[in-house]
């Protein structure tokens, strides 16, 4: 069985302890599933989550299981009815959510229990992943294997699990419901005590206190963040060692700024070997662009089929970094590629983004994108599918199941090209033409399905790669998708009072935000104000960041918890320090908190960045793999970021001549006009465009020319 997301790391010391083996025995030995096609297509049942707007919990509407909603009334039930509370969590591209849900959600002897024994919640972790942390927390607590979803836990009526696992076949399951039932009916003590410790374990883990010492960064600390974090990678396959291996884009661009800063070659390689494997991987769909979840071997040839927008906006940003440092044309096809599949299957004609695709379609995982070598040579006919097959390595008897083909490539198109006796020019020409052909049949064939809600946090990490993009291949319609998206954000997602919504569907907009929707997107609008220098985003980007700071901020530990003081409580309110597949929350507001303070002059902003990055500054030390966000943050503390402004008629085109360069330690600001920042004030020159290349408020001699501020910050630049 696989896991949709990394193994999340712990670094506390908590044990459940032995009055829990009897429920932990029960999940020792699971079976692989297998999968099968929806039968049940009358609607025979219909449970409470018809009237919800999540597509997965849709999916689950006319299961014959009593799904309710998480909703507080489902809990006075349980406690009404003396029930247990089964909490199943998952989301709408999940392949093995959909398994689980065939062989056993659909089968009404296992509805049956369910109904008869318990109250039982459905749950959409992607609308609710302050739910799905606390109950992933518990499963990883309570299992010495891997956690994923979907998610099933077991608790008490007041919500505190007693039982935590991930996929089960059907006769297992209907097993754990039978003896977890009997456990709290025959022994309510024992079922007791494990909620205790289970809760009391859940509320320690990524505990944080206020480190009350001087705080002080030093290149030493970086230094060793780098070399614990660089022994991890695979520098031949890219990412880390052995499989299954995923983007974790941020660790990359971590290794970008690393570079930037000391010149390190070791770390350049190491963000140049993921990127050229995956984009020659099976993890990239070559034909329709855009990126899978992860790959499940150590070769990027076989993914997790399902496409998530996060994990291509990260990537859009990462190539398009990496393509303005190298200028490799292979990372300009990547970005290219992926956001047309994003402006043709992921996009709102609102603007809004859309949050993924299925892994499966018509019942077959990845059946949508695999292909047989006979299927492509009747499609291209003999002659373009002789350089079409080795281009993309398809064998007769395949490379995935029923002699199908993942697309993938090992080898440059030069090294074909040779091969095959035929120029690079041709060989290029007739692979785009065969891609498109095959693009277009693909296109015929029943899609992946689509979970259409619009995430507030995810599309602030879409906003900023196509920013990024923008600024790495000046293609104007990257600005003016990246434009659009973030005026939806303002309309559809922000109150006048600056509180976001989580989730937008169907012209509602639902669910009160957490901490990584207010911090994401507030560091989008910071991006965006950086090419476009329209001052609202940033005013926009301080006013999230002042909410945050009121609704969500604990003086006593000097972090932010992931949820507003204005949500229901769970069994435990986190604060949550590390960094995933997704950067933290609290990272990335201190690294808004950082650049605010720097624009602004604010410097209780940056005192607080400070101070969050010192609390959890030994972790970053030693464990940077979990903490890759904060050791960019600390990277900015090391080497103070320069502040670039650029005043008069030319501002643009003098931005777009340093985007040339990759420079990650300049915050851009300027315009036409001084505007209200006061590091503006008096920069302003009748009849001529200036750059000032400042540090900490000092700035240096201003110039006219790019090149000459370049030597003010590269003093290498000839």
């Amino acid at each position: 069985m696989q896991n949709n997301l990394p193994v999340k790391r712990f670094h506390n010391k908590v044990q459940i302890g032995c009055v829990g083996l009897l429920l932990l025995s029960l999940i020792s030995c699971q079976g692989q599933p297998h999968n099968h096609e929806n039968s049940h297509k009358n609607h025979a049942f219909t449970n409470a989550l018809i009237t919800e707007s999540s597509p997965y919990l849709l999916q689950h509407a006319h299961n014959p299981v009593n799904w309710r909603p998480w909703q507080q009334d489902a809990f006075k039930q349980a406690q009404q009815e003396g029930k247990l509370v089964i909490i199943s969590v998952g989301y709408s591209a999940c392949h093995w959510c959909h398994v689980m849900e065939h062989e056993s959600f659909e089968d009404t002897a296992v509805a049956r229990r369910m109904n008869t024994h318990f109250v039982s919640i459905k749950v959409d972790r992607e609308e609710r992943p302050d739910v799905d942390d606390i109950y992933m927390n518990a499963c990883h607590l309570m299992n010495q294997r891997g956690c994923g979803w979907p998610l099933n836990a077991i608790a008490l009526p007041d919500g505190r699990p007693i039982f935590a696992g991930t996929y089960f076949p059907k006769d297992q399951w209907l097993n754990i419901l039978q003896q977890v039932h009997g456990v709290y009916k025959n022994d309510p003590s024992r079922a007791a005590r494990i909620a205790d410790q289970v809760a009391q374990g859940i509320r320690s883990i990524e505990e944080i206190s206020l480190n009350e010492t001087e705080a002080t960064f030093t290149a030493k600390q970086a230094a060793t963040a780098y070399r614990n974090f660089i022994v991890q990678l695979d520098m031949k396959k890219g990412g880390g060692k052995g499989a299954p291996k995923f983007p974790m884009p941020q660790n990359y661009k971590y290794l970008l700024r690393y570079h930037h800063l000391y010149k390190d070659e070791k770390a350049l390689k190491g963000v140049t070997s993921i990127l050229n494997n995956m984009a020659f991987g099976g993890i990239y769909d070559h034909l329709g662009g855009g990126f899978a979840r992860y790959s499940t071997d150590a070769d990027w040839l076989v993914p997790h089929f399902e496409k998530m927008l996060y994990d291509n906006a990260q990537l859009v940003s990462l190539y398009a970094e990496a393509f303005r440092l190298t200028q490799n044309p292979l990372y300009k096809q990547v970005i290219e590629e992926t956001l047309e599949f994003v402006g043709r299957e992921l996009t709102d004609e609102n603007g809004g983004f859309y949050s993924s695709l299925d892994a499966d379609s018509e019942g077959e995982e990845g059946k949508y994108y695999v292909w047989t070598a006979a299927e492509i040579t009747e499609a291209l006919g003999e002659k373009a599918a002789a350089l079409f097959i080795p281009y993309y390595e398809i064998r007769e008897r395949g490379n995935w199941e029923a002699s199908k083909n993942i697309i993938h490539r090992r080898a440059t198109d030069k090294e074909v090209a040779d091969k095959l006796g035929v120029s690079v020019e041709k060989l290029r020409n007739s692979i785009e033409k065969s891609k498109s052909i095959l693009h277009k049949i693909q296109w015929e064939r029943e899609h992946p399905g689509l979970d259409d809600k619009i995430i507030t946090a995810w599309n602030a990490l879409m906003l900023r790669g196509y920013v990024d993009a923008y600024r790495a291949l000046e293609d104007e319609a990257y600005l003016e998708a990246a434009t659009k998206n973030a005026q939806f954000i303002l309309e559809n997602c922000m109150s006048e009072d600056s509180r976001l919504s989580r989730i937008h569907k169907d012209g509602r907009s639902t669910i009160n935000a957490f901490l990584d929707d207010y911090a994401l997107t507030a560091q989008a609008f910071i991006s965006l104000y950086q090419v476009t220098f329209e001052e609202k985003w940033l005013f926009q980007a301080q006013k999230l960041a002042e909410y945050a700071r009121k609704h969500f901020f604990e003086a006593k530990t000097g972090m932010f918890y992931y949820t507003s003081d204005q949500d229901a409580p769970l069994i435990a309110r986190k604060t949550p320090t590390s960094d995933n597949v997704i950067p933290g929350a609290n990272s990335t507001m201190a690294r808004v908190l950082s650049d605010l303070g720097l624009y602004f002059y604010q410097d209780d902003y940056q005192q607080m960045a400070r101070q969050m990055l010192h609390n959890v500054m030994d972790e970053v030390s030693q464990k940077p793999a979990f903490y890759t966000n904060w050791a960019t943050l600390h990277l900015d503390m090391i080497s103070t970021p320069y502040e670039v402004a650029i005043t008069g008629k030319d501002w643009e085109k003098k931005r777009k001549e340093l985007d040339a360069y990759f420079l990650p330690n300049i915050r851009l600001l300027g315009g036409k006009s001084e505007g209200k920042l006061e590091l503006l004030t008096n920069k302003l020159i009748k009849g001529q465009t200036t750059i000032y290349v400042c540090q900490n408020k000092i700035c240096k001699l201003p110039a006219t020319e790019v090149s000459k501020a370049l030597k003010l910050m590269l003093p290498s630049v000839p």
